[in-house]
């Protein structure tokens, strides 16, 4: 009993850890990747999918567009044909890949 009331007060605890994603979040986001596009800080996610489409073949499930260490980074996840989870790390303006993990 004692360790189900423990898992009950762990689960509470995390819930209230977890920060809901609100919709003003996703609308920010999207306005400042919308203001590097204008400014020329980033490539269009087009053409980095075109990149990756010339040296990968799959299916990309994920992309993310991050600010790391002062420049912009698209995070593209995608499944490769023979089943592997590939993550890909672009740099958003020169559309060099970064970095490639494989799970």
């Amino acid at each position: 009993m004692r360790m189900l009331i423990a898992a009950a007060i762990l689960a509470g605890t995390l819930l209230q850890l977890a920060a809901p994603v609100r919709a003003d979040d996703r609308v920010e986001d999207h306005e400042r990747a919308r203001r590097a596009l204008e400014a020329g800080e980033i490539a269009p996610l087009d053409q980095i999918l075109e990149e990756v489409a010339a040296h990968h073949q799959g299916t990309v499930v994920e992309i993310e567009l991050a600010q790391e260490d002062g420049r912009w980074v698209y995070e593209v996840e995608l499944v490769a044909k023979d089943g592997r989870l590939l993550r890909l790390r672009i740099d958003a303006k020169s559309k060099q890949l970064l970095a490639e993990d494989d799970d």
